[in-house]
C-alpha cells in the first residue's frame, strides 16, 4: 500500500510519505472526527471508533509508537467521548480547539520532546492535511482511509521492538504528571528537579539490555557524542571484550521508572578510557542527567588511573552534547587527531575525524552537589 496522498488533496502541497528516506515515525497524530471515529462529536453524534483505527492504535502502541490527537471541537466534549470509549489512555497528548492544526502538531512535538520529522498526521480532510504539510513539510500526512493500513508501512516498523518500547506510552503519560508538577514550581527549575528524587543506576550491560541499548543508538541524536550506531551483535562482542566496557544507565524518581535512558561504550587502554559513544535519551534531556553520567564515567576512569578521553563527532543535532562534555571538564587535546571508531563498532558510524577531548586527571574538579543520586548496579 502506497503512502502517497490522494490526488484530490489539491489545496496545497501534501507531504509525500513515500519519497526519500525518513526516520521511523515516533508519534502518530490523529484527527478524531471522521478519522478515529465515524462521526462528529460536537454535532451531537455518539460515533463509534472505526475498527481499523482501533487495530492501528494497538499495533503501533505495541511497537512503541506514540499516539496524540489534533482535532477540531471543544476539548471537554471530546475528552468525555474518548474516556467513554476507553480511548483516553492510548493518547500521550490531546489538542482540541479551533486553531491551525499545524500549531497543535508543533506543540505536540514540543511536549513529547521529539523531532517534527518523526511525527505523522492522519486526517480525513485534505485541506487540513495540506495546511499541516505546508506549515510543517517534514511531517508525513496520510488520508483517513489509510489509517487501518499504516502499521504495514515501513515508516511505522521500527527496527527494534523491545519490552521498553511496549511501555513507552506509559512512560510518556507519567511524564505528563511530572510536567504538571513542574508548572507548580514556575521558574524554579532547580527546586522542581530536587523534588523529583532522581536516582540513576549505572551498571555494565547484560544480554537482556542489548536490544534496548542498540535501539537507543538508532533513536537518540541530540545528547549523543558520536552518532555511532551499534547492532545488538556488535554490542554483545564489545561486552565480551576485555578492552571495552559497555554500560547502561537507568533512571527513576518518585513518579516511577524511566527505564534505560543512557549508554556508554568505552575503549580501555593502559593509559586512557576512551569514550567512543555516550548518549542520553531525549526523554530526560531536561533532567540534567547527561552531565551526571559523564561525571560518573570520568571519576571511574580516574580511579582506575586512566585518563578520561572522549571522541566527539559533530552532527546536525548534537551541538548540546559538546556543551555537556565541556561542562563535565573535557577540553580539546591540541595534538590529537582522532583514530576513527573502535574495532567492530558501528557500521552506521558518523563520517569524519572526531574531535578529541580529555580531562586532565591532575586537575579534576571537586565533585559537585547534585540533584541526582548515582548508584552502581551492585548497590
Amino acid at each position: 500500500m502506497t503512502a502517497a496522498p490522494e490526488p484530490d488533496a489539491a489545496s496545497g502541497p501534501v507531504s509525500d510519505a513515500a519519497s526519500g528516506p525518513a526516520p521511523v515515525v515516533k508519534c502518530l497524530v490523529w484527527d478524531l472526527d471522521d478519522t478515529l471515529w465515524d462521526g462528529v462529536v460536537l454535532e451531537g453524534d455518539e460515533p463509534e471508533p472505526f475498527p481499523g483505527a482501533l487495530k492501528t492504535l494497538r499495533a503501533l502502541d505495541e511497537r512503541g509508537i506514540l499516539h496524540a490527537a489534533a482535532s477540531r471541537g471543544e476539548h471537554a466534549v471530546t475528552a468525555r467521548h474518548l474516556d467513554r470509549h476507553g480511548l483516553e489512555e492510548w493518547f500521550c497528548d490531546v489538542r482540541v480547539g479551533w486553531g491551525a492544526k499545524s500549531d497543535a502538531v508543533r506543540r505536540i512535538a514540543e511536549a513529547l520532546n521529539i523531532g517534527l520529522d518523526t511525527l505523522a498526521f492522519v486526517d480525513n480532510d485534505p485541506v487540513e492535511r495540506a495546511e499541516v504539510a505546508s506549515a510543517l513539510p517534514m511531517v508525513r500526512c496520510y488520508p483517513a482511509e489509510q489509517a487501518a493500513g499504516l502499521p504495514d508501512l515501513a515508516e511505522f516498523q521500527p527496527e527494534f521492538v523491545t519490552e521498553e518500547a511496549g511501555r513507552r506510552r506509559l512512560l510518556y503519560r507519567t511524564e505528563r504528571r511530572r510536567q504538571a508538577a513542574q508548572e507548580e514550581f514556575g521558574a524554579d527549575r532547580q527546586g522542581f528537579l530536587a523534588s523529583l528524587g532522581l536516582v540513576m543506576t549505572v551498571r555494565e550491560a547484560t544480554e537482556d539490555d542489548l536490544s534496548r541499548a542498540s535501539e537507543l543508538t538508532v533513536r537518540t541524536h541530540q545528547l549523543n557524542t558520536s552518532g555511532l550506531t551499534y547492532g545488538a551483535e556488535e554490542l554483545r562482542g564489545l561486552t565480551a571484550s576485555p578492552g571495552h566496557r559497555v554500560q547502561v544507565a537507568e533512571l527513576r524518581d518518585d513518579y516511577g521508572e524511566y527505564g534505560i535512558i543512557g549508554l556508554a561504550v568505552t575503549e580501555l587502554t593502559d593509559d586512557d578510557a576512551v569514550l567512543r559513544l555516550m548518549l542520553m535519551s531525549c526523554r530526560v534531556a531536561s533532567r540534567g542527567v547527561g552531565t551526571v553520567l559523564l561525571d560518573r564515567l570520568v571519576r571511574e576512569a580516574v580511579a582506575e588511573r586512566r585518563r578520561p578521553v572522549a571522541h566527539f563527532v559533530p552532527t546536525e543535532a548534537n551541538r548540546s552534547m559538546l556543551v555537556t562534555l565541556r561542562f563535565a571538564g573535557f577540553a580539546p587535546v591540541e595534538d590529537g587527531t582522532g583514530a576513527g571508531h573502535a574495532d567492530g563498532a558501528g557500521a552506521g558510524g558518523a563520517a569524519g575525524a572526531p574531535l578529541v577531548l580529555a580531562v586532565d586527571p591532575e586537575r579534576l574538579a571537586p565533585q559537585r552537589e547534585s540533584h541526582v543520586r548515582v548508584v552502581s548496579g551492585t548497590d
